[in-house]
C-alpha cells in the first residue's frame, strides 16, 4: 500500500541545514557527538524523518488524503521549484479525494515543531531523491511465483515443439515411380502345384491319456515283479490278473465287475474256474451272483435270497464267509482235526495272494457253489 506521507509520495524533504522557523537553533558546540558510524546513520535517518514530517498540511486535507489514498490519481497541473540548498526538486500539484493541493501550498505549509531535535538536518542524496520520486509516481511491479514462471516456460516450449513437428500424415511421400499397382501384386499358381499333396512326418505328440497309460504300465510291471518274487505261483495261485493296479493304486473293475486283486474278485474267479469258465464272457459275475451288493459282507444275503446252500460244514470249493470283517476266502482243503486251508487275496497284505490254515469253527458261514 502506498505511504500516507506526502513527502514520501512527492520526493520532498527538508533541505540540508534547514531548520523550522519556530524552532530555536542550537549552538554549534551543542551538536551531538557519535561514536560509531551506525549511530551516525541512525541519527541521520531520524533527522530525515523529522524533516519530512515537518512538512504537513491542514488536518482535514491530510485525513482526506489518507481515506482516498487508494484512488489517488496524480494530475500534473504545474510545478514549483524548491531550493534544497544543493538540489532543486520539482513538486507536482495533485488532486485526491476531491481536494486540490498545489505545490506552492506544500512549500509554504507551516512546519510542525518536533518534540526533540536529533542532530542537524542533512542533504538527501541524489539516489534517495530519485527513489522517493519514483515511489510516488511508479507502481511497484509484483513478483511472480517461480513455479508459475516455470509452468509458463514449459507451455510455451511445448507449443513451439508441436508446431515444429513434421506433418507426415499430410504429406504424400510416394512418388509416381514408388506407387504400387494392383497388377504387380498378382500371383500365378502353376497347375502342377495344385496336384502336390502335403507330406507330414511321423511325429505325434504324446497325449495325457498316453502318459497315464504308460504310468499304469510301469505300475503293472512293478506289481508283476513283486508277484513273481513272492512265490504265489508255486503255492498254487492261478488268479489271472495279479499284476493289475489295486484299488489303492487307482485300479478299476475286472471283467467280473469286482475290483482287481480284492478278495471278492479272487473268489469269483475260483467259482468260474470250478464251473469250467476260464475266459470272457464268464458264467458268474457280479450281476447274476451278488446283484444286491458287491461287498463281501453282502454275499451271504445274496446266497440266501437265491436259495443257494449256506452251512456251517466246510467243503472244498466253498466260500468261507467272514461277514464281521467284510471278507471272503476260498476253501482249498479240509483237514481231519477241524482245521481247514483257505486261499485269499487282500488279507493282511494289500492286494496280494495268501494262504492260511484255520479252525473251521472260526468261519461264520460256508457258502456252497452257485446253482444255475
Amino acid at each position: 500500500m502506498p505511504s500516507g506521507n506526502l513527502d514520501d509520495r512527492f520526493g520532498t524533504a527538508a533541505p540540508a541545514g534547514a531548520v523550522p522557523a519556530d524552532t530555536p537553533t542550537a549552538a554549534p558546540d551543542a551538536a551531538p557527538k557519535f561514536v560509531t558510524r551506525r549511530e551516525l546513520r541512525a541519527a541521520e535517518a531520524a533527522a530525515a524523518v523529522a524533516a519530512v514530517e515537518a512538512v504537513a498540511v491542514e488536518a482535514a486535507a491530510v485525513e482526506a488524503v489518507a481515506v482516498a489514498l487508494a484512488d489517488v490519481t496524480p494530475v500534473v497541473v504545474s510545478t514549483a521549484a524548491v531550493d534544497t540548498g544543493a538540489l532543486t526538486l520539482s513538486l507536482m500539484d495533485f488532486s485526491a479525494g476531491g481536494i486540490q493541493i498545489s505545490a506552492a501550498s506544500i512549500q509554504d505549509a507551516p512546519r510542525r515543531r518536533t518534540g526533540s531535535r536529533v542532530g542537524a538536518a542533512r542533504k538527501l542524496r541524489r539516489a534517495e531523491v530519485r527513489r522517493i520520486h519514483a515511489g510516488a509516481t511508479t507502481p511497484q511491479a509484483s513478483r511472480r511465483h517461480p513455479a508459475s514462471v516455470l509452468a509458463t516456460m514449459a507451455v510455451v516450449g511445448g507449443l513451439f515443439a508441436v508446431a515444429g513437428l513434421p506433418a507426415y500424415a499430410l504429406t504424400d511421400t510416394q512418388s509416381d515411380g514408388a506407387k504400387l499397382s494392383s497388377a504387380s501384386q498378382s500371383v500365378t499358381v502353376s497347375d502342377q502345384a495344385a496336384t502336390v499333396a502335403a507330406v507330414r512326418d511321423g511325429y505325434e505328440a504324446t497325449t495325457a491319456e498316453e502318459i497315464a497309460a504308460a504310468t499304469r504300465d510301469d505300475v503293472r510291471a512293478g506289481n508283476n515283479a513283486k508277484y513273481l518274487a513272492s512265490g504265489a505261483r508255486e503255492l498254487g495261485d492261478d488268479y489271472p490278473w495279479p499284476y493289475e493296479l489295486g484299488e489303492e493304486q487307482g485300479g478299476g473293475l475286472s471283467v467280473l465287475n469286482y475290483y482287481y486283486r480284492q478278495c471278492t474278485d479272487f473268489v469269483a474267479w475260483r467259482i468260474n474256474r470250478d464251473a469250467g469258465s476260464y475266459k470272457a464272457p464268464y458264467k458268474w459275475v457280479w450281476s447274476n451272483m451278488t446283484p444286491t451288493g458287491g461287498n463281501a459282507s453282502q454275499w451271504k444275503y445274496a446266497w440266501e435270497k437265491k436259495g443257494w446252500p449256506v452251512t456251517n460244514t466246510p467243503t472244498v470249493g466253498d466260500v468261507a464267509w467272514f461277514g464281521s470283517i467284510n471278507h471272503v476266502a476260498y476253501v482249498k482243503q479240509v483237514l481231519d482235526n477241524g482245521f481247514i486251508v483257505i486261499e485269499e487275496y487282500n488279507y493282511g497284505k494289500k492286494s496280494v495272494y495268501n494262504q492260511r490254515t484255520i479252525l473251521a469253527s472260526s468261519v461264520e458261514a460256508f457258502l456252497g457253489a452257485p446253482v444255475g
